[in-house]
């Protein structure tokens, strides 16, 4: 097969394998943009899932979408070192700017208030060394820069609402990486949409986050069930998963053998990044169509090779010694109760009991590996005493780095 025309190149063809199967967020989330057009109320959005099911491809699907509704529309990633003011200011924006409100007094006003609302990022600082988020209108004095996250934020949703009321379109703020928010920020955000439900401005904040986000938000409000409309993306079914290679290869005039498709999803699980991986490999590797059996096992190695260093490796080096021991420990768990027979979700969950006793040491003793674990992202806990990898397949991958 011609590797130029490889659909399953990242960035490549016109049906990414990570939207295979999303029809019905995709679905529902035109319904909500037009629910609040008219002035329906409506919860925002968030999206939770493992590392490569395609959350961060779905979030950029639903913004797309939000652009052809011409709504306006800004979006940041998270991280745990940042504060929201900077991030959030340049993202609402861009969506004020997409707005295509005529010039005016109520633009400018509302820039202000984002200037404002950023410049709070760097309190007590001179004139001349705060940031400037690029925004020619004058900040606002009295409005979204009280220095209470929660406060401003409010305030700043509110006037971006307004204006987006004015001319009959919407602002959708996407935030990947949710998780990572601070707690202030986490407790401002729910806040602020809390605020957003009961005024019924056309305001909506879509998030993409680990599993855990759930709990995360609950932890700083515990009405912020009633906020978000949680939607969970998990691995794709073998019907889908054989979709998301099929309609690629159809659009190069190629095909599937009906066995090839079955090695393909024994071989990923259904993942779409790991699909997106061994059907990039496969093509390069496979003389002609329909790619047959074989071409998956001959090409099997490299694709193993790249995910080996592109997507566990990259993050296991982020790992200390003793963290990297506690992962160990955690697949050595997960493959001894796999082999007694025990069911085992697919994230491989444990028993953080467990591995205190695995690595012979006291429970206190391996907290800070655990919390600098679940910080940096490769791991969560979904329930209390447990925790699991991030990452599918990552007990695999550490058992055969063992």
């Amino acid at each position: 097969m011609d590797p130029i025309r490889n659909p399953y190149a990242p960035g490549a063809g016109q049906r990414p394998p990570e939207l295979a199967g999303r029809d019905e967020q995709l679905d529902r989330f035109r319904v909500v943009l037009e629910r609040i057009r008219r002035g329906r109320p409506e919860r925002s959005m968030v999206l939770t899932g493992l590392r490569g099911v395609g959350k961060t491809v779905l979030l950029n699907a639903l913004r797309s979408a939000a652009v052809r509704s011409r709504w306006g529309t800004g979006k940041y990633e998270a991280r745990p070192e940042q504060g929201m003011r900077r991030p959030m200011a340049a993202a609402l924006h861009v969506a004020v700017r997409e707005l295509g409100h005529p010039q005016g007094q109520e633009v400018d006003h509302v820039l202000g208030v984002i200037k404002a609302f950023a410049q709070k990022d760097q309190p007590g600082a001179k004139l001349r060394d705060r940031w400037n988020p690029g925004i020619d209108a004058p900040a606002i004095t009295g409005r979204a820069d009280s220095g209470d996250i929660e406060i401003d934020l409010v305030e700043l949703f509110t006037d971006v609402g307004g204006l987006a009321a004015d001319v009959g379109k919407g602002v959708a703020i996407f935030i990947d990486e949710m998780q990572d928010l601070q707690p202030d920020d986490v407790s401002a955000l729910c806040a602020a949409c809390h605020e957003l439900s009961q005024t019924a401005l056309p305001v909506i904040v879509v998030g993409a986050g680990l599993p855990h986000l759930p709990a995360v938000l609950s932890a700083s409000k515990s009405y912020s069930e009633r906020l978000f409309r949680y939607n969970r993306i998990d691995r794709l079914s073998r019907q889908e998963a054989a979709r998301a290679l099929q309609l690629p290869a159809e659009d190069e005039d190629a095909s599937w053998s009906q066995d090839a498709l079955d090695a393909m999803y024994a071989a990923t699980g259904g993942y779409p990044y790991f699909i997106q991986a061994y059907g990039k490999e496969v093509w390069d590797q496979a003389p002609q169509s329909p790619i047959q059996v074989e071409d998956v096992r001959v090409a099997s190695p490299a694709a193993e090779a790249e995910l080996a260093v592109g997507f566990f490796g990259s993050r296991y080096e982020r790992a200390t010694p003793g963290e990297r021991e506690y992962l160990r420990a955690m697949a050595d768990l997960a493959a001894a109760q796999q082999a007694a027979g025990e069911e085992l979700d697919e994230v491989e969950s444990v028993a953080t009991a467990d591995i205190a006793a695995h690595l012979e040491r006291k429970p206190q003793s391996l907290s800070p590996a655990r919390d600098a674990l679940l910080k940096k992202g490769l791991i969560y806990s979904g329930e209390r005493g447990r925790i699991a990898f991030t990452v599918p397949h990552f007990g695999r991958y550490l058992r055969a780095q063992t």
